[in-house]
């Protein structure tokens, strides 16, 4: 098994199960595995668990390594390749289907113990690849362990994804044995039952969490990266991470495809040597959109963001912005649905008591923007309602000059969507996020120069971290007067950047021309 060429091999083919459940190509794990000290593959002592194993890639490639490095030590092959299968080699699967093909990838049978299993030393059809279905434990309405609603509380016939192994508080339980490397893939989020039904809740953070309890030696997964900038639920997780000086080296993608060719992963993806016994910097090995490489050797925390910068090389000018401007632009920009109108309200307009929205001014109203129509195909439009109907009645906001920002757009854009100038009596739904609200037109307009830089748009642009924006996405911007007008090369002489900075920032940030949408002006 472990001599043969594969060409092609079936594990760069086989499809996705999803884009939370992916499978990884045999050419990543072994860059993850290149990462171990090379000294383990002539270890027969050392043991390996992937604990939420899919295909049985990690599993067999650690294999195919350990027959290689073990040949002097167990010279007689078969009592090499039980000797590695029984005693190094474990997995837990996440369904009963990748069981099967997990043990068909390690065994070269879909039972450890059947007729062409290359292993003769089990007795058990699961042999080290285990997979029990358990359930969910429900506390109102939620998961205990997982944080799922009840859509996933499932018959027989269905997946509950209740994976085992962080559905339990007693991991060491499994094989009640040390592990000196816990390695894998673990499945990326599960619906949760927020927003319009489509909301989805990190969980790779509970696998690494869990691991981390069985204490190993070393820990490598490959996850999403947008637990760096944030994601629902990771704050905690992205502090105990970006503190942890175990952590000794990461490949941090940009682009997801360079590792996961078949799906879309907003913010990238990244892979990571956690060792016990290290304590220091970081080896950070960040792959940029067009393909160079930036090394660094640094910590993850810095003294002014809270977040992981990922680019090296915008570290310098982000310094130099911190120790001249304290103030971040994030505290003029509102947080999430600043009026309490949804973005679906042009679509259900009578779930707040509207039979239509008007398309003309009346007494007392006010003009919301929104969008109308499906995803995929909705149009910005703007309408009139009743001021009795705003939501958050606490604000002075609506009286007030502000600008619309669009909530989403793609990772890859250095260029929003064109802004609203909302004036006074003016407001918006969660479509948008506000920002101001400013004193007069002339303070709008000033901030609207501002926005339009390269500069701003650079620093907004390396806080990213999915489709979705949100206040703390501006934290890296400075907040300055906004009593004149800004360009670039005003704002590169204020916080004195060098040549090579603005180079950084002109070669990766388009220009942008128009700046305001005239819908309903």
């Amino acid at each position: 098994m472990f001599k043969v060429d594969y060409n092609p091999d079936v594990l760069t083919c086989i499809a996705n199960l999803s884009n939370d459940e992916v499978f990884t190509p045999p050419n990543i794990v072994n860059q993850m595995l290149d990462l171990l000290p090379n000294d383990l593959w002539s270890n027969k002592e050392i043991t390996f668990l992937d604990p939420f194993t899919k295909s049985g890639v990690f599993l067999r490639e650690i294999a195919k390594r350990l027959n290689v490095g073990l040949e002097k030590q167990i010279p007689d092959q078969q009592e090499r390749i039980n000797h590695i299968l029984k005693n190094q080699i474990f997995g837990i699967a996440i369904t009963e289907l990748t069981g099967l093909l997990a043990r068909r990838s390690l065994y070269c049978s879909k039972y450890a113990n059947g007729k062409y299993s290359i292993c003769t030393m089990f007795e058990e059809e699961q042999g080290n690849v285990l997979f029990e279905r358990v359930g969910h434990t429900w506390e109102n309405d939620k998961c205990i362990y997982c944080g799922t609603n009840k859509t996933y509380d499932r018959g027989d016939e269905l997946e509950t994804y209740a994976y085992q192994f962080i559905h339990t508080d007693k991991p060491e339980e499994f094989f009640n044995m040390k592990f000196d490397v816990i390695i894998g893939n673990p499945p990326y989020q599960l619906s949760d039952g927020g927003g319009t039904g489509d909301s989805a809740k990190p969980i790779y953070n509970l696998f690494i969490n869990q691991a981390k309890k069985l204490n190993p030696n070393y820990m490598s997964f490959i996850v999403p990266s947008r637990w760096m900038k944030g994601g629902k639920g990771l704050n905690n997780f992205r502090e105990e991470m970006i503190n942890d000086t175990k952590l000794k080296v990461i490949h941090d993608y940009e682009n997801a495809k360079e590792c996961f060719s078949g799906i879309n992963l907003d913010g990238g993806v990244n892979y990571f040597l956690w060792d016990k016994n290290h304590n220091g910097q970081i080896d950070y090995y960040f792959h940029a959109l067009d393909k160079t490489i930036a090394h660094s050797k640094r910590f993850l925390k810095t003294n002014f963001s809270e977040t992981v910068i990922r680019d090296p090389r915008q570290i310098s000018f982000l310094e130099k912005t911190h120790e001249k401007v304290k103030t971040k632009f994030s505290d003029i920009v509102s947080t999430r649905n600043p009026y309490g109108f949804s973005s679906d309200f042009f679509n259900r307009p009578k779930e707040y008591g509207i039979e239509n929205i008007a398309i003309k001014p009346f007494a007392n109203s006010l003009k919301i923007y929104g969008v109308k129509g499906k995803k995929g195909g909705a149009k910005r439009v703007f309408g009139y309602i009743d001021n009795s109907l705003l939501i958050n009645k606490s604000s002075n906001m609506s009286s007030m000059y502000k600008l619309f920002f669009s909530k989403a757009y793609m990772t890859t854009s250095t260029v929003p969507p064109k802004l609203i100038l909302g004036k006074p009596n003016d407001i918006c739904t969660e479509t948008f996020l506000q920002i101001g609200p400013f004193a007069n037109k002339d303070e709008a307009l000033n901030c609207l120069s501002y926005i339009k830089t390269k500069f701003f748009r650079a620093l907004l642009f390396f806080n990213r971290h999915s489709l979705n924006i949100s206040k703390s996405s501006f934290d890296l911007i400075p907040l300055l007067p906004l009593n004149q007008q800004y360009t670039d090369e005003i704002l590169y002489k204020i916080f004195n950047l060098n040549d090579e900075e603005i180079s950084f920032i002109e070669n990766i940030i388009l220009p942008m021309e128009e700046m305001l949408d005239v819908l309903g002006q």
